[in-house]
């Protein structure tokens, strides 16, 4: 099912190969009949817009959204165990999960990155790959609630990912959202300061973002490679 790989691409970090292959991925959406109509007609419409920006400003749009906080960071795990221990048992859960379907992962990539989680999905039969989504609705819906807050678009793709989940929302998380937004600091120095105390807690910060974080450019031309594969 490659809907579900099509949304995790276009939440991986915006480079030319796949950028370029938007279009294409706009269409086999139509073409798979997954997504009902007015999810179909909307998310084709933010692909529409997207392609309209300058590609810098769509990487600098991307990295301002996901990169600086942690609010609506795309690691699962981080809006489930933060940095606890249990983060990492369920790290290794996760990756067993993937590769009893085939899905192999590098030592550079975490399993519980949303866009590898949606290639997973796009592995498993529909029955199974909503089952998958309606247990992560809850931070599908706190992500997608405090992008609309903020007025930023990509909720859009987030708004999809829930249709597809067709699942009921909690008022409770969507109310906690919004209370984090308004209680948000963004400025920079709180921001420093959160990954400071994130960096405290978790150990050496040079040997974390050196063997834990995916290179997005390398990951993103890699997953491009797969998609135009598997079209053709």
């Amino acid at each position: 099912m490659k809907t579900f790989h099509i949304l995790g691409l276009l939440l991986t970090y915006p480079v030319s190969e796949t950028l370029d292959l938007w279009p294409d991925m706009s269409e086999l959406l139509a073409k798979e009949k997954l997504l009902g109509t007015k999810s179909l007609r909307n998310i084709q419409r933010w692909i529409d817009n997207r392609l309209k920006e300058d590609r810098y400003d769509l990487q600098e749009n991307y990295v301002a959204t996901f990169d600086r906080g942690r609010g609506h960071s795309l690691h699962l795990f981080e809006h489930i165990h933060g940095e606890s221990r249990e983060r990492g048992q369920a790290m290794v859960d996760l990756s067993e999960m993937y590769a009893n379907k085939g899905l192999s992962i590098t030592q550079s990539e975490l399993p519980d990155y949303l866009p590898l989680f949606l290639e997973y999905c796009s592995r498993c039969d529909y029955t199974e790959a909503q089952s998958l989504l309606q247990e992560i609705n809850h931070i599908l819906v706190s992500i997608g609630t405090k992008l609309k807050q903020r007025d930023n678009d990509y909720a859009q793709v987030f708004d999809t990912l829930q249709s597809l989940a067709n699942t009921k929302v909690d008022q409770k998380v969507i109310d906690a959202a919004i209370a984090f937004v308004e209680a948000d600091d963004t400025s920079l120095a709180a921001l420093d300061k959160e990954w400071e105390e994130a960096a405290a807690f978790g150990g050496d910060p040079q040997q974390s973002d050196c063997n834990n974080c995916p290179d997005p450019l390398t990951t993103n031309k890699e997953q491009a490679i797969k998609f135009v594969g598997g079209m053709q």
